[in-house]
């Protein structure tokens, strides 16, 4: 075992204590053999990735984590299978570059691959599930591995897999089937479609929708910079919620369709609920403040603590529900910690 490092050293929002222990795999078959002793023995198991949607109370976690670090990828004619542990970007990137067509709207998300199937990441109208295949999977019930076609993944509306909100599967690599093409999937995002100068719908050179969207995310601030306090979060911190009745007070929201009612912008309620990027310094509590770049981005501006995210956090979910009767969820994991704030009523979404 490796001497613990803290969440705070592990994760992009920074905050966090550390882990009673700690393990860094490298190989599948070691990640494998890491999980199935740790269920043997009966130890707490935290198991994750590039600590880009990760958030752990400052007391830490009290068991064992495992920080998947697999580098393996394999590109065979359209088919690319890559290691749970490997940097997201670098894979969109890499695939980019071999003249392949269907990452290239996910560019700039952060965190690893294993992660992306868990949330649907989803970005600028693109999702992992579009072009996802299958997935490689340790199943800790049945200590078994096992590969899912996207069909047994549970994809449905916005960031649902079977994945998300049980620890019981623990994802070991992902393929994805590509078109080897120079033109991109078709743009549906109105600011990307307006940059590349094509239609709503329109297709393009994967190389510059990737230029394009990775500029979008910087003026976001939904690129994890270290030397950028300004995004030192888990990007999104709030789901755009699904409503099946939008309220009044929500009149003139951008809109989108969902599978389950209307989608509207978290962004969008945050800022109308009187939270303008930047907001923090007035709210007195620590160094804790929405990103300047984006109002859906809660930042850590250098010394924050786990407690304060959790009380800013609640603080922002509360003045959106006194504003619009909506309740907003966090996008987030959150291990030993929990958002502050007086409201917990449910959501009328």
């Amino acid at each position: 075992m490796a001497v613990a490092p803290t969440f705070a050293e592990l994760t992009t929002m920074r905050v966090g204590g550390a882990s009673r222990d700690f393990a860094l795999a490298t190989e599948t078959s070691e990640l494998v053999e890491l999980v199935r002793r740790a269920d043997a023995e009966g130890q707490p198991l935290l198991v994750m990735g590039g600590g880009s949607n990760l958030v752990v109370g400052d007391e830490g976690w009290d068991g064992l984590t495992v920080k998947i670090a697999t580098q393996g990828i394999d590109i065979s004619g359209t088919t690319v299978r890559a290691d749970a542990g490997v940097n997201w970007d670098e894979l969109v990137a890499l695939t980019v570059a071999d003249g392949l067509s269907g990452l290239e709207a996910l560019s700039g998300v952060p965190g690893s691959v294993g992660g992306t199937p868990v949330q649907n990441v989803g970005a600028f109208g693109a999702h992992t599930s579009d072009v996802l295949k299958s997935v490689t999977l340790f199943d800790r019930e049945s200590g078994e591995v096992n590969e899912w076609g996207a069909e047994r993944c549970g994809f449905g509306s916005h960031r649902q897999s079977t994945f998300k909100n049980t620890d019981r599967y623990v994802l070991l690599s992902v393929t994805y089937e590509l078109r080897r093409s120079r033109q991109s999937a078709p743009m549906t995002f109105a600011e990307v479609t307006r940059r590349l100068g094509i239609e709503i719908g329109g297709t393009a050179d994967p190389v510059d929708v990737r230029e394009v969207v990775l500029s979008q995310r910087r003026h976001r601030g939904s690129i994890y910079d270290p030397a950028d306090n300004d995004t030192w979060g888990v990007g999104s911190f709030f789901l755009n919620p699904v409503l099946r009745d939008v309220p009044p007070q929500a009149d003139g929201s951008p809109r989108f369709p969902d599978p389950k009612g209307t989608k509207v912008p978290a962004g969008w309620l945050i800022e109308r609920a009187g939270f303008a990027p930047g907001y923090g310094e007035e709210w007195g509590r620590g160094s804790v403040r929405l990103s300047t770049k984006h109002a859906l981005v809660i930042t850590n501006r250098g010394d924050a603590t786990t407690a304060e995210v959790m009380d800013f956090a609640g603080h922002i979910r509360d003045g959106v529900w006194e504003r619009f009767n909506i309740l907003l969820t966090p996008e987030c994991n959150l291990v030993n910690c929990a958002l502050g704030g007086a409201h917990t009523a449910p959501s009328p979404a």
